[in-house]
């Protein structure tokens, strides 16, 4: 089952069917462990509508709404190689092989929701960095009590060249406005997503294809579980939160977006998140 917040309210999709739940609060909504069962009550209950269509064109907006968006990184191996590439001149190359292979993950803050851009909208990249790229990555919705009860598409805007000068630069490379997208909808399967579920990155410049690749999510080499395990340690998330789970797709290192670029992020079982670049 799907949810879509919208500017009109939130659209639960289930069984090829749409239904409007009018009246009811986001953040206490998706903040419940048992959340697939609600929704399927509420698809057992409901009468569907067929207005969907207008809201999911013209209103659509992120998944979110006091919930904080984290990220881990260093999580595959071509995230590794890219991270030890950019900060090789720095000094700071080795410092990415380590985290791969360390007990514990590379986990940070990555925006709050007034930094966050809607399905659609707009994503930015920094005024004083030169070499910017998206990551798409699956992103997963965690309930306080610290469970997973949903998936969404996640861009993950990173500046290399800030990050790569030095490592500590990485908040500036990875915080600022419009520098992260989630969406389409909030993902609530009945069952934990399957590891064979493709990433899809595709970039179009000038309605041309310039980058494309694809990618599973298998070949990540933490687990969703051991992720929130080490965020939860010293963290509570009154509403829940959302947490970005690393890249395996890096364009090519002469490769760096431009104003004007289209951005899809598109994952087996969600759909398609797709931003234009600021």
């Amino acid at each position: 089952m799907k949810l879509y917040k919208t500017r009109l309210g939130i659209v639960l999709e289930a069984h090829d069917q749409f239904y409007f739940l009018s009246d009811l609060d986001w953040d206490t909504l998706i903040n419940q462990d048992n959340l697939y069962d609600t929704l399927l009550s509420y698809s057992q209950t409901l009468t569907p509508s067929e207005e969907y269509q207008l809201w999911l064109t013209t209103d659509l907006l992120a998944p979110l709404g006091r919930q904080e968006i984290w990220a881990a990184g260093v999580t595959y191996l071509r995230s590794r190689d890219a991270r030890m590439e950019e900060s090789q001149d720095a000094g700071g190359g080795s410092f990415y092989d380590r985290v791969y292979d360390a007990e514990r993950p590379e986990i940070f803050f990555k925006a709050t929701p007034e930094r966050v851009a809607n399905p659609l909208g707009q994503v930015r990249i920094r005024k004083d960095s030169l070499w910017n790229v998206p990551e798409p990555e699956l992103t997963l919705f965690i309930t306080s009590s610290g469970k997973i009860v949903g998936y969404t598409c996640g861009n993950d805007m990173s500046s290399r060249d800030i990050e790569g000068e030095n490592p500590l630069y990485l908040p500036q490379a990875k915080s600022y406005d419009g520098s992260a997208a989630i969406g389409p909808c909030l993902y609530v399967p009945s069952a934990p997503i399957d590891p064979g579920t493709n990433i899809q990155l595709t970039i179009r410049r000038n309605e041309a294809v310039a980058f494309d690749q694809q990618i599973a999510i298998s070949q990540m080499k933490r687990q969703h579980t051991e992720l929130v395990s080490f965020l939860f340690r010293e963290c509570s998330f009154a509403y829940g939160c959302y947490l970005m789970t690393g890249t395996g797709i890096v364009p090519p290192d002469d490769f760096t977006l431009q104003s004007g670029d289209e951005v899809h992020i598109q994952i087996d079982g969600i759909g398609t998140l797709m931003n234009t670049v600021a």
